[in-house]
């Protein structure tokens, strides 16, 4: 099922600094584990990821730093700050009173 741009715009953020919650990550691996936590429902791409990334750190949510991969190769790597765990659990009651909404809507 293709997911309209207006959700994934919107659940970008919960699902990052919930992914970044987890611990560290890179880009790449944020892509691979939203498509896995979504059964392959949510194909995300690096042009959408990226300044998502980039607005989440000039909010100071996240931070980023540069580390060795296992490989070898230079990686920026995120991590969730103590306000972005604070926002992820603000984003989180936000959700939860729209899918109770939604959920009582489509029950009827």
């Amino acid at each position: 099922m293709n997911v309209s741009k207006d959700l994934i715009a919107a659940s970008a953020t919960p699902l990052i600094l919930a992914i970044l919650k987890e611990n560290d990550s890179y880009g790449y691996a944020i892509i691979k584990r939203v498509k896995e936590m979504s059964e392959n429902e949510l194909v995300w791409t690096e042009g959408m990821l990226y300044p998502v990334l980039h607005r989440l750190e000039d909010q100071m949510l996240i931070e980023s730093y540069w580390s060795k991969s296992e490989a070898g190769r230079q990686r920026k790597y995120y991590r969730i700050k103590e306000s972005g765990l604070k926002e992820l659990e603000l984003q989180k009651k936000q959700w939860e009173i729209v899918h109770s909404a939604l959920s009582k809507t489509w029950s009827e």
